[in-house]
């Protein structure tokens, strides 16, 4: 398990080994204490959706919070501070901003903390309003100590609820969520939450894409409903299986050659991969007809999801990230029948054990 904190305080610090990613420490500066303002709820079964100004990119509110997000984020895993140059994660960060993005996520562990330093010293030379972009990251797996890893009384100050809830009254972080939890665990932070007046989680980051769905379709629409807990996913191209790139063949920038991923590579080699290799070059026609790639398509295709608040990307180019923000034309596109299709296709819908 792994809790996702969302920082969106005014005062961003390039982060070093004494610098927190999100403001300054507790005692180094003037404490705002934040509050969840709860809003009117939403119509039932639908998240509210509007359009950004001039970009096309879509919002949506993150869970039932009151934090809107744009419904296409960018992630940092693999890519900033390893896979790509600093002066590329830039270029990237660039262009998803300028694009309406404004939803960035990493983790104290991704490259080993070289992709938050990135990140945070990208947005620094910037000099955009704090107030215009938010920031989630990751703790558990921080350091090489067994008392610097988890999220023990020593490593978080207190059990998980009240540890970030403590975070939040910090002014370190205004919301908070859950990362690869269960949904009985989720439930429970929720319930602690409230028997305690401590602050609840508002989302939970899962994996999800056309090969990983029953979370995402049959576990956490449920908790959306009752306690409003949203769905950041993550890996909308099963780590590029999906734009059919490992098909028989190892490209110089895919994921499966970079130094540490032998398990990745091991994986697409496997013969479960291999069907769903075939499955998406089934997919094939379907993109073909609403005029998008079939990367585009699998992008949509998460954002229909119930419940589901915003889809993190990876990228590794600008031009990259071009493409995949065109899924935003094909989301209308997918009609029911469509998404019928496509479960046909795949063979894989989840379906309720009761």
């Amino acid at each position: 398990m792994q809790v996702s904190i969302a920082c969106t305080e005014q005062n961003l610090r390039s982060r070093s080994s004494e610098d927190c990613l999100c403001g300054p420490r507790p005692g180094s500066g003037p404490k705002v204490r934040a509050a969840l303002v709860p809003r009117p709820p939403a119509p039932a079964g639908a998240l509210r959706e509007s359009t950004g100004r001039g970009t096309g990119m879509k919002y949506r509110n993150l869970g039932k919070s009151g934090l809107r997000v744009s419904c296409l984020g960018l992630g940092t895993w693999v890519t900033f501070g390893s896979q790509i140059s600093d002066e590329t994660a830039e270029d990237v960060l660039t262009v998803a901003y300028e694009h309406g993005v404004n939803l960035f996520d990493t983790a104290e562990v991704y490259a080993a903390g070289k992709a938050e330093r990135t990140l945070g010293n990208i947005l620094k030379s910037k000099g955009w309003r704090r107030s215009s972009y938010i920031i989630t990251t990751k703790i558990f797996w921080g350091g090489q100590a067994e008392t610097e890893r988890g999220l023990s009384r020593k490593h978080i100050i207190e059990e998980i609820v009240r540890a970030m809830t403590y975070v939040i009254n910090q002014g370190l972080a205004l919301y908070w969520g859950t990362s690869r939890w269960g949904a009985a665990e989720i439930m429970e932070a929720y319930s602690m939450a409230r028997q305690f007046n401590l602050i609840p989680p508002v989302c939970e980051q899962v994996e999800h894409h056309l090969f990983q769905r029953e979370k995402v379709e049959m576990q956490l629409p449920e908790l959306y409903h009752k306690i409003g807990v949203g769905s950041v996913t993550w890996s909308p191209l099963a780590c590029g299986l999906i734009t059919s790139k490992y098909d028989g063949r190892d490209p110089d920038m895919c994921r499966a050659t970079i130094k540490g991923y032998q398990w990745l590579k091991d994986k697409v080699q496997s013969e479960d991969d291999k069907k769903q290799q075939a499955k998406v070059m089934d997919l094939l026609p379907t993109a073909q007809q609403l005029g998008c790639t079939v990367a585009q398509l699998a992008i949509a295709w998460c954002l229909r999801s119930e419940g589901v608040s915003s889809v993190l990307l990876g990228v590794s180019s600008a031009e990259q990230l071009m493409e995949h923000l065109g899924a935003l034309e094909v989301l209308s596109q997918l009609t029911p029948q469509t998404m019928m299709e496509i479960d046909g296709l795949l063979g894989n819908k989840s379906h309720s054990k009761k």
